[in-house]
């Protein structure tokens, strides 16, 4: 499964951002557990306030008739998916009644009671700009030090900092109980929903009830669908609590309804799993995620590294962690000079700026943020943002902020330059994920450049003889 069918999958979160970011520098990488893309809610719609006047990773669509919400564009899905057809998309609206009642086999089995499944699906109607925003095909992206600047800023910090000490007491009983960071789980909190101020305001059953009868994605969302179903009916949260991001996340920290059901916890004993409006309980599950997605208790997330002189950039690859030992050998340091804690840990390397910005060595943890959403970019924001709410420093080293992100026809371009001269074997289509990493670093060993897979517009250039 690619990254964004992955992120379709998941939580909400800034995942669409960081997924596009991270292509425009070869780096998109393909985990995680729970990530649906943005919708214009949550931490999207964040992005999409400082966005707007630019071209972002979301069309940009006339309000409706009453200033609320645009309506379906009408158009076929960018994906080309037979069910995202125009045509397909209209059938499966004409039948969405049919198609939930037809679901209630389903919810009787999950013991959902027939009054609540009548209850909770009464009035549901089919919410088909969803569709526009599920096969939403980014045009400009933001370069990853951009997306860091927005998301780790003082403003940001400071009222990480004040739920730090407003919910000590819940933080402390969760360090203790799982093992986990308490400012791991402040950094989620706050990049995922700013701090409950951003969390969607979609109907979560609508909303899935929507995906599991129209589109590309339908056997997915109807497991979503039948759980949210039965969180109202076990009476973990109200009905007006689940309110979210058009793929179903919902909350201070983005859960989808299966993430919910896998990783909620009551904390406080008060016989309700509420991870909207209970803190307790929202840290607590949070922290269980991480915890049961292998977080290590008392480590960090990564260092950020200085990468010696005519380093392979080859190593520079997931798949190939080495102890830091290992790394101490090829030459790399810790960037603010300190040494390793310890240098039995294995690590892979991450160079999501090539030769001209800093190197990021990545541990276990890095890898557990990663199921909690699947993008690079991200869970180093979660994991820097982690570092500087607990007082630690900005980044050592600088980013080419000089370099100009590549336009999705720049990106298809160099995909399909990349193919001409036999070093792309995939399907060109504008989104960068290991495959056109690796035919760029293809491309680059062959003129003797250095080989670290970063798409600048130079490399595009030199494809082009130029």
């Amino acid at each position: 499964m690619g990254l964004m069918e992955r992120a379709m999958s998941n939580r909400t979160g800034a995942v669409l951002i960081a997924a596009a970011l991270l292509c425009s520098s070869g780096q998109a990488q393909s985990q995680g557990q729970s990530q649906p893309q943005s919708s214009g809610n949550g931490v999207s719609n964040f992005f999409g306030n400082i966005f707007s006047g630019q071209k972002t990773a979301q069309p940009q669509a006339a309000p409706g008739p009453d200033g609320g919400p645009p309506p379906w564009s009408g158009e076929d899905g960018a994906s080309g998916h037979p069910l995202m057809t125009a045509s397909a998309i209209r059938e499966a609206a004409a039948n969405f009644q049919n198609c939930v009642a037809s679901m209630w086999p389903d919810a009787a089995r999950r013991n959902i009671t027939r009054e609540n499944f009548e209850r909770f699906t009464a009035g549901l109607a089919p919410d088909l700009r969803i569709m526009d925003l599920m096969d939403s095909q980014p045009e400009f992206t933001k370069a990853i030090w951009d997306y860091l600047d927005i998301l780790v800023n003082d403003n940001r910090l400071a009222k990480g900092r004040e739920i730090l000490a407003k919910y000590k007491p819940q933080f402390d009983a969760v360090e203790k109980a799982y093992g986990v960071d308490r400012y791991a789980i402040a950094s989620i909190w706050g990049i995922e929903s700013n701090y409950s101020t951003q969390m969607g305001d979609r109907n979560v059953v609508n909303s899935t009830a929507t995906l599991a009868c129209v589109g590309r994605r339908q056997a997915y969302f109807k497991d979503e669908f039948l759980t949210a179903l039965e969180i109202l009916n076990r009476g973990d949260l109200r009905p007006e609590q689940m309110r979210g991001s058009w793929a179903g996340a919902f909350g201070p920290t983005q859960f989808m309804p299966t993430a919910f059901k896998r990783y909620a916890v009551d904390a406080d004993g008060d016989s309700r799993r509420d991870v909207v409006d209970n803190a307790a309980d929202l840290i607590a599950s949070t922290a269980n995620n991480l915890k049961k997605d292998g977080w290590q208790t008392g480590r960090s997330w990564g260092y950020e590294v200085v990468l010696p002189e005519g380093f392979n950039f080859m190593l520079a690859d997931k798949a190939k962690a080495m102890t830091i030992a290992q790394w101490q050998q090829q030459g790399m340091k810790r960037a603010d000079g300190k040494p390793f804690p310890d240098t039995t840990e294995k690590a892979y390397l991450l160079a999501p700026a090539g030769t001209q910005g800093p190197g990021f060595l990545m541990l276990q943890n890095f890898r557990v943020i990663m199921k909690y959403n699947p993008a690079e970019a991200y869970a180093l924001a979660i994991g820097h943002f982690a570092d500087r709410l607990r007082g630690g420093p900005a980044f050592v080293q600088p980013w080419p902020r000089q370099e100009r992100v590549l336009s999705r026809a720049e990106r298809l371009e160099l995909q399909q330059l990349l193919a001409q001269r036999g070093f792309y074997k995939g399907t060109p289509d504008g989104q960068f994920g290991g495959q056109t990493r690796e035919a760029l670093r293809g491309f680059q060993a062959s003129i003797g450049a250095p080989a670290d897979g970063f798409a600048s517009s130079d490399v595009l250039e030199r494809l082009r003889g130029r």
